[in-house]
């Protein structure tokens, strides 16, 4: 059952049924991306088990587990599932949460949508603007200048040194 199944069964339990607002609104560039277009069982020969869980569950790896919390080379972090850059690494910084954290998004290559974790807490999830993967949540404990932060799991990325 994914989380989001079980977010859904949670709420409803309660008699709660509060469903994530859409994908935020206005034209969409991927539209008619090919990455859109795979099936589950595609996503799943493609991906590591751990990436599918996050990517295409909306799971979340443990913390402090990712190679990438180290990474400080110059360059980008790129979807792990369809390479779509979105993040640089100027942008990177050091939260204490365990995960990658960003102070912002390459745009347009994120989209965000409410995620109703219980009946009253809702935080933003986002996710890659172009294959819909699953990256994290955003925050607003961030540094300046958004006072932001895109909470990433590492196993959601790859880097691309430049």
């Amino acid at each position: 059952m994914t989380s989001h199944h079980r977010r859904a069964l949670l709420l409803t339990g309660a008699g709660l049924m509060i469903a994530p607002s859409a994908f935020a609104a206005g034209p969409d560039p991927f539209a008619k991306s090919q990455w859109r277009k795979l099936t589950d069982a595609e996503w799943k020969k493609r991906l590591p088990p751990e990436s599918y869980q996050v990517l295409r569950q909306d799971g979340t790896e443990q913390p402090f587990t990712s190679p990438l919390l180290n990474e400080h080379r110059r360059g980008t972090f790129d979807c792990l599932a369809c390479g779509l850059p979105l993040f640089k690494s100027a942008w990177k910084f050091d939260s204490h949460t365990g995960w990658p954290s960003f102070w912002t998004v390459i745009k347009p290559n994120i989209r965000s949508k409410s995620d109703h974790l219980l009946a009253l807490e809702e935080r933003t999830e986002y996710h890659c603007a172009q294959c819909l993967g699953h990256q994290g949540h955003v925050f607003n404990d961030g540094p300046k200048p958004t006072g932001l932060r895109y909470c990433n799991d590492g196993v959601a990325l790859r880097f691309q040194a430049t």
